[in-house]
Formats: C-alpha cells, sequence, structure tokens
C-alpha cells in the first residue's frame, strides 16, 4: 500500500508543478504570487526528484540482484 501512495503522490506532485507552470507561463500572477508559485514548484521538482532517485536505486538493487541469484529450474 504504501508504494500506491508514493505513485500517487509522485503523480499529484506532478500534475501540481504542471498547474504552476502554466499558471506562471500565462503572466497573470502578481510578482508575489509568482515567486510564492515559483518557490511551491522548485519545492515540487525536488520531492520529484527524490522519489524518482528512490525508484531508480531501487531498479538497480533489484537488477544487481537478478543478475547475481543463482538460476532457477
Amino acid at each position: 500500500m504504501a508504494s500506491v501512495t508514493k505513485s500517487n503522490n509522485f503523480e499529484k506532485s506532478l500534475a501540481d508543478l504542471e498547474k504552476i507552470v502554466v499558471q506562471l507561463e500565462q503572466g497573470e500572477l502578481s510578482l508575489d504570487e509568482a515567486m510564492a508559485a515559483f518557490e511551491q514548484g522548485v519545492r515540487l521538482t525536488r520531492a520529484c526528484q527524490q522519489q524518482l532517485d528512490a525508484a531508480e536505486q531501487k531498479v538497480r538493487i533489484l537488477l544487481d540482484e537478478s543478475q547475481t541469484a543463482p538460476p532457477t529450474e
């Protein structure tokens, strides 16, 4: 269940980040709103990157384990 929650968090963070990008590109936010949105975007980007790095590490571990495991018959 934890992996589903993490996946949902990643997907939500990515969707939120996309919304922020659209808002910033539209140029209709005040300077203060744009700065706050940008800061939130940076936080979301870092959180997404951390989750991607963790997933990549897990894949590497699994691949290493599968290459060193004795063949099953």
